[in-house]
């Protein structure tokens, strides 16, 4: 099998290390109080809409580690079509598209479902991990971090 190799266009954390290591701080932050395995499907969610392959492979492994199935990860990227999500992780993951989509804004519903299942606390924790996920999403897709890499 012949592979393509995307070449890194540089090594953020090297160039940036300060910008770096507050990005990981809002992380650490950011998964405070959240189940480990929602954390994990709402980073792979976004990552999978934001095309970022580094991220994809890093918290589908993690996923693993968590207690994740196989099959859960397989169908996340058809959600809405599928029987192996309970509600208040279909509620996360609506508000994870609605938060790294934005063409028009969190519709009320998707915040008022995500808001059933989380208290305000939970929900502010859940908002800040779509967000710190789309800037490590946006940081790996345009320096094009290479999966596998450190």
């Amino acid at each position: 099998m012949t592979t393509f190799q995307v070449p890194q266009r540089m090594n953020f954390a090297a160039v940036a290390p300060k910008v770096f290591k507050a990005v990981l701080a809002l992380d650490a932050a950011a998964r405070d109080g959240i189940d480990p395995v929602l954390v994990e499907l709402v980073q792979i969610r976004a990552s999978q809409i934001n095309r970022c392959a580094y991220c994809i492979d890093y918290h589908t492994s993690d996923a693993r580690k968590a207690g994740e199935t196989n099959e859960r990860i397989d169908q996340l990227s058809a959600w809405e079509e599928s029987s192996l999500y309970s509600e208040a992780e279909r509620a996360a993951l609506a508000l994870t598209e609605a938060v790294t989509l934005l063409p028009g804004g969190v519709p009320d519903e998707v915040y008022g479902e995500a808001a059933a299942f989380f208290d305000e606390k939970q929900l502010a924790q859940l908002i800040a991990l779509i967000f710190t996920v789309n800037a490590w999403n946006r940081m790996n897709v345009t320096t094009r971090k290479t999966p596998g890499t450190a």
